[in-house]
């Protein structure tokens, strides 16, 4: 398995570091790829032929106990929540 690392400008003009990957390497090697992306945090480019074709990135880890914790402060209240939306003489 041959893992390199590059250097890869971004949108931004940022360089980042990033391991790339050729893709029978990843499809030989594939649970030890994505245990060591998932270990590591960083995302590994994924080649074809030499091009780019996909990028393998961790999942964002949640900072809350429960991810529905995650949308406190999200959700803004426009009005009442309980009276019905139209005014009893338009509900027909």
């Amino acid at each position: 398995m041959t893992v390199l690392r590059v250097d890869i400008a971004s949108p931004d003009s940022e360089t980042v570091r990033m391991e790339t990957i050729d893709a029978t390497d990843l499809k030989t090697h594939c649970l030890t790829i994505l245990d060591r992306v998932a270990a590591r945090g960083e995302p590994v480019m994924v080649l074809k032929g030499g091009q780019p074709v996909a990028e393998l990135r961790p999942v964002p880890r949640l900072r809350a106990k429960y991810p529905q914790h995650e949308l406190k402060g999200t959700v803004v209240e426009l009005g009442d929540i309980v009276e019905p939306a139209l005014a009893p003489k338009h509900q027909d």
